[in-house]
């Protein structure tokens, strides 16, 4: 089947779920909604999305996530994931990435590195000049198109760097999400939402290329590390 949009009923189970998240609930009234509702238009989606994308990632493809959390390292210890994700690794820590929930569509480009070594090779890279000043008009260009530019960032500023400097809020980040968001008056219940995404993905494509150009993504046995400051 080709996909149509997120039912009505979709955003309404996460609202029953963020209320009621327990096993009794989910098995009782809430999977086969969640199946139905989610799960089945989401993979639908996840089919067309793999069409375009999915041969720039290998056999791999776009992913579905199940429901159930890894509650393992965390407080939270509510059993099913109060949203539905989807994603495409390109590279290692470099992907794009989409998820329901609900308040509506996700979509983004992410950036994720998880070495100190990592972030400081981003960080020397917003400082060179040129390279620095391709990133920042990237930047520029997706927040007229709608975009965030989130992620995880420092509170002030990386230690070295002048409260001046041109480039201060890259170089803040420690991770890097450009993403839009959606509701259901943009179309999210017809297959209009399918082409928000494909079109999310497509303009992210030039901050994911950046990172990939200038091989800022893991090197052999670069695991954990001490995050710079």
């Amino acid at each position: 089947m080709s996909f149509g949009g997120f039912p009505p009923s979709a955003l309404r189970l996460y609202e029953d779920l963020a209320a009621d998240n327990d096993r009794k609930a989910w098995h009782g009234h809430l999977r086969d909604r969640y199946e139905r509702d989610v799960r089945a238009p989401m993979e639908e989606l996840a089919a067309e999305l793999d069409e375009e994308f999915g041969e720039v990632a290998g056999a791999g493809g776009v992913k579905v996530l199940g429901p159930v959390r890894d509650t393992r390292m965390s407080h939270d210890k509510s059993p099913y994931k109060t949203y539905q994700g989807a994603y495409l690794d390109l590279l290692p820590c470099l992907g794009l990435w989409v998820h329901l929930d609900r308040h509506g569509l996700y979509a983004s480009g992410r950036y994720y590195p998880y070495a100190g070594a990592e972030v400081a090779r981003y960080r020397a890279a917003v400082e060179e000049e040129d390279g620095g000043a391709a990133l920042a008009a990237v930047a520029a260009r997706l927040e007229g198109q709608g975009f965030t530019l989130g992620g995880n960032r420092l509170a002030s500023r990386p230690r070295g760097v002048p409260a001046d400097h041109p480039r201060l809020e890259l170089l803040r980040h420690r991770t890097i999400d450009a993403g839009r968001r959606f509701g259901p008056g943009d179309g999210l219940h017809t297959a209009r939402a399918g082409e928000l995404v494909r079109e999310t993905w497509r303009l992210v494509g030039p901050l994911l290329d950046w990172v990939a150009a200038r091989g800022l993504t893991p090197r052999p046995r670069e695991r954990g590390g001490d995050e710079p400051s």
